[in-house]
């Protein structure tokens, strides 16, 4: 990654972009745009980590560089309601809970199950808009696209400021018969683009960039899943990420047909479901679903688990029945898993962890690799052609990828004809400026990874990552402490030391006021066995750990008499 780079002062009238996440890693998708001392922000999402980034739950996009700046922000566009695009959302608005939230009617309303977890809702400024609308915030006149992805209501937008026009795609592919109906407007980029101001920069999705030809229609996965139906003898268990509508009505569809009834496993697949049906962007035949408590009465072949867990997430609902640990859910011999679901990059492990777990348990394990049970959301080289070609920009900035995909679309965006030095390969923070129909980089930003550890946000950093490699996923503490036993008094300590936990050491200040509390009290009601001081230090810092941070590190007590 390049050395930071302070850009100039930003000109009056020149659009300045800054992407604060999603270029270089499948995830944490965020780009600022900022003109004439305003912001507007696009997608707010989360990475998750991986296996060498013990004991983090998430991670985020470079919010830091917002910090100043909040004030300034006159909107938050939300393409779709995938947790890469609005997972982060939760964490902007804690630092400015005003800000006013733009996207479709779904995507509002996963949000806004996400800003009732973390108790923001009430706050909130959603504007709803659909496909055709246009807007204007500050110096931003937003026109939004309906377009074809893994998700119902995702939209590309449009953003026209006085330095020219720039077309953000989301997350998008060119389903030319999409289970929903509603198909990529090519139409509408193409009238953007004969517009008599065209489009000065196109920032594309780049996620099948490096995949020949067309991404293959969800129709044509049903047959593959028809038989998986078909062939599975007992329970049949479908993981699948929590927000795949489409994915989720081929199931519901199946199961019907096949007699099964449905039941969801797992919180945000729970509350996503409930959502999208409430709105009507999922049907559900009355009597299909059942509770997962009355799972019990019905046999085994009559019933169809629909679960997270498809990217092998050590928590979730499918990894806890691979490790037999699901207090409900259990899968042996006879029964069927269904990974309905692309592998994102980085999961390897994980998953394949899973499927290891439930193929020794007996488990048929059915997935992309072995059958044809799952389709891309993401448009490959084809249809990002087609794109170029429809849209004719001035300039290209490939966004929602690794380094390899970025390269491949920038590729393709030069194959159409536009010039390499107007094809931006850029990493995240890096800024570019557009003035006089020309993107030029200009200078570079902290965009670093900000990780969520439990309730903490930002105080785990990656000398701290290191340690827990070595100490384990929850870090290290440890708690010295002197003691005199013929005088019943504290003569040093107790002297508290972490590796691998949180950076501050201030933080058990309160502590360990509270531990010298308890061993004071310990030592005048006689207690004179060292073993039995250290077992009261363990369990004073351990619930206090557990309560504050819901960690578990290692705890090691050192009481020493004198």
């Amino acid at each position: 990654m390049s050395a930071l780079q302070t850009p100039p002062r930003l000109a009056p009238d020149t659009l300045r972009i800054i992407p604060l996440g999603g270029l270089g890693d499948i995830g944490r998708n965020m780009t600022v745009f900022e003109i004439n001392g305003k912001l507007l922000v696009v997608d707010c999402g989360v990475l998750f980590p991986e296996d060498d980034q013990p004991g983090v739950d998430l991670i985020l996009p470079g919010l830091d560089y917002l910090d100043d700046r909040l004030d300034d922000i006159v909107g938050l566009v939300l393409t779709h309601g995938h947790e890469d695009h609005i997972g982060a959302v939760p964490y902007l608005l804690r630092r400015r809970q005003d800000i006013p939230l733009y996207g479709s009617k779904l995507t509002l309303a996963f949000v806004d199950g996400k800003l009732r977890e973390h108790r923001l809702r009430d706050t909130a400024m959603y504007h709803q808009v659909v496909e055709g609308d246009t807007v204007v915030a500050g110096p931003f006149e937003l026109e939004f696209f309906a377009v074809n992805h893994s998700i119902p209501d995702a939209l590309a937008v449009a953003i026209k400021t006085s330095a020219g026009v720039v077309l953000h795609t989301g997350d998008f592919k060119m389903d030319q018969l999409p289970l929903d109906k509603r198909i990529t407007d090519l139409r509408g980029f193409a009238r953007l683009s004969s517009d008599e101001r065209g489009v000065d920069l196109l920032m594309a999705d780049s996620t099948n960039a490096d995949v020949a030809g067309f991404t293959l229609p969800e129709k044509d996965i049903e047959p593959a899943l028809e038989r998986v139906f078909g062939q599975a003898p007992q329970k049949l268990v479908v993981a699948c990420f929590a927000s795949h509508v489409h994915r989720v009505q081929q199931i519901l569809n199946l199961a019907v047909r096949h007699g099964r009834k449905v039941v969801y496993v797992g919180r945000s697949m729970v509350r996503n479901m409930t959502t999208a049906q409430e709105l009507g962007y999922l049907k559900v035949p009355g009597g299909t679903l059942i509770e997962l408590n009355d799972i019990e009465q019905y046999p085994e072949d009559q019933v169809v688990v629909i679960s997270t867990g498809s990217q092998g997430e050590p928590l979730s609902a499918l990894a806890r029945m691979a490790n037999r640990e699901h207090p409900i859910v259990q899968v042996g011999s006879g029964d069927t898993v269904l990974l309905a679901s692309s592998l994102i990059p980085g999961n390897e492990n994980a998953v394949y962890r899973v499927i290891n777990g439930l193929t020794r348990l007996g488990v048929t394990v059915v997935h992309k690799g072995n059958a044809l049970v799952h389709t891309s959301g993401h448009a490959s080289a084809g249809e990002l052609l087609y794109t170029y070609n429809v849209v004719k920009p001035r300039n290209a900035l490939p966004v929602h990828g690794e380094a390899r995909h970025l390269v491949a679309n920038a590729k393709l965006a030069q194959a159409t004809g536009i010039p390499a030095d107007h094809t931006i390969v850029a990493e995240d923070g890096d800024v570019i400026d557009l003035a006089d129909g020309i993107a030029r980089r200009t200078g570079r930003v902290d965009a670093s990874y900000i990780f969520v550890d439990g309730t903490t946000v930002g105080d785990v950093t990656e000398t701290s990552l290191t340690d827990r490699r070595i100490l384990g996923e929850e870090g290290f503490i440890s708690v010295i402490a002197a003691v005199d036993l013929r005088s019943q008094t504290i003569v040093a300590g107790p002297d508290i030391n972490a590796r691998g936990f949180l950076e501050d050491p201030t933080i058990f200040d309160s502590i360990t006021e509270d531990i010298r509390g308890a061993l004071n009290d310990a030592l005048e009601e006689g207690v004179d066995d060292p073993h039995r001081l250290q077992q009261l230090v363990r369990r004073v810092i351990g619930r206090w750990v557990s309560r504050t941070y819901r960690k578990r590190p290692m705890i090691v007590p050192v009481v020493i008499a004198v």
